[in-house]
């Protein structure tokens, strides 16, 4: 580590190169250590210690994660600018569209659910905040794999019930929706939220019974769905360009 790249305080450094390694996905320790260049027993120390911290998790199969108490703090000193401005375009794609709404973050091998609507009344897909779901179904899932590097869309498609065809249809198109995969009787339509690099940070959805979101409701609620998607996307790169 060369001198602009370290604050002084050696332990800090090294669990700063374990969070940055975690954040590009989940990573088994060979891993970790490949990525940070840590001995083995030190790399392995690090993650242990902030796994006691809930700073790191691990996932389904024992690899290293980005952990619950990173979400917990950004959102107690109030700093996450998607989910501030969330609210106001589900509660308007809720109205639209008279469906449930929400928006999806990754963790890991699962997408958790940090924001949610639903219509005041009638049968619904009510999906509470907080609630982790399946990155293997669901037409959120389909959106935050899509995108994502080769060898990670490719392990993430690993019994999931889309293809690799499906995401490369969602790609091309831009949105993404699904018919009982995810839950009996539940479709959905899914568009992705862009940080200002370009880079797939949430989904945002609409979800409701099959009897009303029809056999392809992305024909209905596609525009929609992608129009919400690009609010979130341009209010985020508004607020960097006016930092610059």
């Amino acid at each position: 580590m060369d001198d602009a790249s370290s604050s002084g305080v050696g332990v800090l450094d090294k669990a700063a190169l374990v969070l940055d390694t975690l954040e590009a996905g989940p990573a088994t320790l060979a891993h970790l250590v490949a990525a940070t260049g840590l001995a083995r027993p030190t790399a392995h120390r690090l993650a242990v210690a902030l796994e006691f911290h809930r700073i790191v998790a691990r996932d389904m199969q024992g690899r290293f994660v980005l952990g619950p108490r990173l979400k917990e703090l950004a959102s107690q000193a109030g700093e996450d600018r998607l989910l501030s401005a969330a609210m106001p375009v589900l509660i308007a794609l809720r109205d639209h569209t008279k469906e449930s709404t929400q928006l999806y973050r990754r963790q890991g091998e699962s997408r958790v659910c940090v924001a949610a609507s639903e219509p005041p009344m009638g049968l619904r897909d009510s999906i509470p905040v907080g609630a982790t779901l399946s990155m293997k179904a669901g037409s959120a899932a389909h959106v935050l794999l899509a995108w994502e590097e080769p060898d990670r869309m490719h392990r993430g498609l690993y019994n999931a019930s889309f293809s690799a065809t499906m995401l490369a249809q969602v790609r091309r198109r831009g949105w993404a929706q699904s018919v009982g995969e995810r839950e009996a009787g539940v479709a959905s339509v899914s568009a992705p939220v862009r940080g200002p690099s370009g880079r797939v940070l949430a989904a945002i959805s609409v979800s409701g019974p099959i009897e009303r979101m029809g056999r392809q409701p992305g024909r209905q609620h596609g525009p929609s769905v992608v129009a919400a998607a690009n609010r979130l996307s341009e209010y985020l790169r508004s607020v960097e360009e006016m930092e610059l």
